[in-house]
């Protein structure tokens, strides 16, 4: 029971961070350099199912192992880890695959992966691990 609070908390802890990343920081920055990619709506069901198996990732990558050893440093650093290679396998194939692909996407990219899941990680870790 622990284990799905500790995924609802990484869930509300991930769409926050990310939907104010998508939403409100970096929509344009996307738009400008995708936007001949973008579909004109989100296809929602993808989107979520990949959230649902994305957060399904980090705790079991990051926050159980870090709940286990008692450290904030593994979820960080495992999180940080599985961040860049979701983050890099998704846009360094778009770079291999896609025309016009732009670099700066690839690299900020992947550093956005790299600092939400490394966060969400830590969060929910820290939240986790008082939860008694």
């Amino acid at each position: 029971m622990k284990l799905l609070w500790i995924y609802l908390i990484a869930t509300a802890i991930f769409f926050a961070i990310d939907m104010l990343w998508i939403g409100l920081i970096a929509r344009s920055f996307y738009r400008e350099r995708l936007g001949y990619l973008l579909a004109e709506q989100p296809r929602w069901a993808a989107a979520i199912i990949f959230y649902l198996i994305y957060i399904g990732g980090i705790l079991f990558f990051a926050v159980v192992p870090a709940l286990r050893d008692q450290a904030w440093t593994v979820a960080l650093l495992n999180g940080a880890v599985l961040g860049l290679l979701c983050y890099a396998t998704y846009d360094l194939t778009n770079l291999a695959t896609v025309d016009r692909f732009p670099l700066v996407v690839v690299v900020v990219d992947i550093a956005w992966g790299i600092f939400l899941t490394a966060a969400v990680s830590t969060i929910t870790y820290l939240i986790g691990s008082r939860l008694g």
